[in-house]
């Protein structure tokens, strides 16, 4: 027979809950300015995301995206934005298989949209106009990743360098 929960669900079926999520790192540097700021050239910009995710305690994860954004100018930085946007995820009963899928896709999905909102407010503050980052389909970042650690070709780097 099943234990069953005040909430009428089973106490050993699998449960995914969010418990916080937290900007917990963020830098901005202007390293050429003000000189910089005169140049009249059009930017390049380059984004990289990473996900890091490890275990807290026998539920408890802790998952963060790691995003740069480095816009030049000729060559020099125009400005450089690390953001790092971190969540703690309760996953319970959750067959051992789930779980790295969970950490690898469905935790960055929610973290996401805190990132890239995160990243075009420091730049707004910056005082440049905002950049949004593109959507991403971490399901495919994923089987890309493990298709990379069973020796496929792949990508060398462990992140996703999104296009301009």
């Amino acid at each position: 027979m099943t234990d069953v929960a005040a909430n009428g669900v089973a106490d050993n079926a699998p449960s995914f809950q969010i418990q916080r999520v937290y900007l917990k790192d963020m830098s901005l540097e202007q390293p050429n300015a003000p000189e910089i700021l005169l140049v009249q050239a059009e930017p390049k910009l380059e984004v990289q995301v990473d996900i890091q995710a490890n275990q807290l305690d026998d539920s408890n994860f802790h998952v963060t995206l790691v995003g740069t954004v480095t816009t030049r100018i000729e060559d020099k930085v125009l400005f450089l934005i690390e953001a790092q946007q971190s969540g703690i995820f309760e996953m319970r009963h959750m067959p051992a298989e789930q779980i790295d899928p969970m950490l690898g896709i469905a935790c960055p999905t929610i973290l996401f949209p805190y990132l890239r909102s995160n990243i075009a407010d420091m730049i707004s503050r910056a005082g440049f106009q905002p950049v949004h980052l593109a959507e991403i389909n971490f399901h495919a970042l994923y089987e890309q990743r493990l298709a990379q650690a069973a020796g496929a070709s792949a990508p060398s780097d462990s992140g996703i360098i999104l296009p301009n």
